[in-house]
């Protein structure tokens, strides 16, 4: 096997790292882990995650994890209203759609895949700080913490990964677009006419160029996000402060001001209020002259927008191959496996990143209707 008696870092315990880490696991190979999150308690933001037939499904199915992941998410419905909170559209998903892409809490999605390994594969509070190549081997530094070794490195962290910068030169780009994302605690307490707006199911409204999605079932809270375009320089600009609650609160019921008043009730709950500039990678510019094996997957390689929920599992479709390609016995050598690889990865993440653009720039056009695309 090309990994026998290696030892591989993985960067970052975000799911496409730890599934990254149970299918090598599972084949024998001594994986580790590292991540900047204080310990597995930490509390991971953002909203549901939808895993795909085909991609993030599959990729769970080879860790034997699947029925795992069934059995904790949930199958959503869509409720889609104009802004004057008129019913346009209603779907209850079928006894036959219960497992197409039903929505796990991020946080149950770690833990189920952190059960799923062996005990200490992860090391908690080590945020990289850069590698070094020596005597055949990676020395990886991290803030205020000793340095380890490793023979191959595979950066799993995120779209602002520290490992990127030794794979590749491109650069990250801002698409257009801006998110802000809220959360409501006891939404059925807390905003009561939006919780029963949405019904049980996934709000969309879209109106003047501005979406707004909720999911009120995120254990326990409701998160929501409104994406808008605008240019970069808006957020220099205007440099909104998302720990400022009350300003922010402020700045969506402006944006929303001709919207119904039910649309504005989450804004005077929210917890927390999150700024997203979405921004994307090229997939050119990988340097073909590595001495020593590393690579990428997940955001960490292909950065994409949430605008087609390609994101995630683009991810653990990475994760898939490149623990296949490592394994499988059918490469001579961990650089051939590597590169195999990254030139499917170019292929069909660039195929996500189009079909996300062309969904961003759609979303966010007058005319677009929710309506339309589910009834199509």
């Amino acid at each position: 096997m090309l990994l026998q008696d290696k030892e591989v870092a993985i960067i970052g315990a975000g799911p496409v790292g730890l599934t990254m880490a149970k299918l090598l696991q599972q084949q024998g190979v001594a994986v580790t882990v590292y991540e900047r999150d204080i310990n597995a308690q930490a509390r991971i933001w953002g909203g549901p995650l939808d895993l795909h037939k085909g991609t993030g499904q599959d990729a769970l199915k080879r860790a034997g994890l699947l029925q795992h992941y069934y059995d904790m998410a949930i199958c959503m419905g869509r409720t889609i209203t104009d802004k004057q909170v008129n019913l346009l559209f209603r779907r209850i998903p079928t006894p036959e759609e219960e497992y197409d892409n039903p929505e796990i809490n991020r946080n149950d999605l770690r833990i189920l895949l952190l059960e799923s390994l062996a005990a200490n594969t992860v090391v908690w509070d080590r945020k990289l700080s850069g590698l070094t190549a020596l005597d055949a081997k990676w020395i990886l530094h991290f803030e205020g913490k000793p340095d380890v070794v490793a023979d191959f490195v595979i950066g799993a962290n995120g779209g602002m990964s520290s490992v990127r910068k030794y794979v590749t030169d491109a650069e990250v780009e801002y698409t257009g677009s801006f998110i802000i994302q809220g959360e409501v605690p006891d939404p059925e307490i807390n905003c009561p006419e939006f919780y029963q707006l949405c019904g049980g199911n996934i709000l969309m409204t879209t109106a003047n160029g501005i979406t707004f999605t909720a999911n009120p079932n995120n254990n326990g809270a409701l998160m929501y996000g409104i994406s808008f375009r605008k240019p970069e320089s808006w957020f220099i600009e205007n440099r909104p402060d998302f720990q400022d609650v009350g300003s922010i609160a402020t700045l969506l019921s402006d944006m929303l001001a001709d919207w119904h008043s039910v649309y504005k009730e989450p804004f005077r709950s929210t917890s927390l209020f999150v700024g997203l500039p979405t921004r994307k990678i090229a997939l050119n510019h990988w340097k073909t002259n590595r001495t020593l094996p590393i690579t990428l997957i997940g955001d960490a390689a292909h950065l994409i927008p949430p605008f087609a929920g390609e994101g995630v599992n683009t991810g653990l479709q990475d994760a898939l191959i490149l623990s296949d390609n490592l394994t499988n016995g059918k490469f001579d050598s961990v650089a051939a496996a590597i590169s195999n690889y990254e030139q499917q990865m170019f292929v069909y993440a660039g195929e996500a990143q189009l079909q996300t653009s062309i969904n961003e720039i759609a979303m966010h056009e007058p005319e677009f209707s929710f309506q339309k695309r589910f009834s199509e």
